[in-house]
Parts: structure tokens; sequence; C-alpha cells
């Protein structure tokens, strides 16, 4: 399955997550349901996936952890924050390029409309 169509289903995964439970829960409340959702999808979802960082061929631990790694090729970082920033998107971006992975979305569920509260965030060219 490509990330576009992964991008698609995540999309209608949160929405259906964010339409029965609304705004003014904890992140991981959201986690877990959009996780549940998206393994009903049929999706490999991985939840606090690790993810090392690679310096000078040196695997180095440093904590990093993926809110939801689905297929090995697609994140999600998952927010229930006032506004998104530019700090969020650029941690979405750093675990993108160190996974290697091309497309991921950065949902913030603290919002009215859920399609106000997702990012597409791309790593290269998609």
């Amino acid at each position: 399955m490509k990330e576009n169509e992964i991008s698609k289903i995540v999309f209608n995964a949160a929405l259906k997550v964010h339409k029965a439970l609304g705004p003014g829960l904890l992140e991981s409340s959201y986690e877990e349901c959009l996780s549940f959702e998206l393994i009903k999808s049929g999706l490999k979802v991985e939840k606090q996936k690790k993810l090392p960082l690679v310096y000078h061929e040196v695997v180095l631990d440093t904590g990093y952890r993926v809110d939801i790694m689905i297929e090995d090729k697609f994140i999600i970082e998952v927010k229930a924050v006032d506004a998104l920033t530019d700090i969020h998107l650029a941690q979405l971006l750093t675990y993108l390029k160190l996974s290697n992975c091309k497309l991921g979305m950065l949902i913030n569920f603290n919002v009215s409309l859920i399609k106000d509260g997702i990012k597409r965030v791309i790593n290269g060219n998609l």
C-alpha cells in the first residue's frame, strides 16, 4: 500500500475518533483509539515504536519514540494541544528523516473540526 492510500485511511480514522470523543482528552487516549481504528482497517500498526539515531554508523538509543508507525512507512504524531507550532512540525520531520519514511501526519485532536488539526508532512518528494 502506498503512503497516499495510508494517508486517506488515517484521515478517516482520525475523523471517526474525533467525532466520537471530541477535544479535551489526553494524547494517549487519542493514540489508543486511533491505533484501534487503524488496526480494524487491516493496517500493520506499531505504537510508541523506538526510533534510534544513527551517527557515524553508530546506533544511539536516544529515547525517541514514534507515536504510531504504519506499515513501516508512515508516521503519525498525535497531539492534544491548543495549537500546533513549528516545533511539532520539526519533531515529525526529524522522525521522518531518521526512519527514512516519506510521509507522515501531525494530528491535533484538541480542535473543534479535526480537518483543522491535521497536517500532512512530506520528507522529500512523494
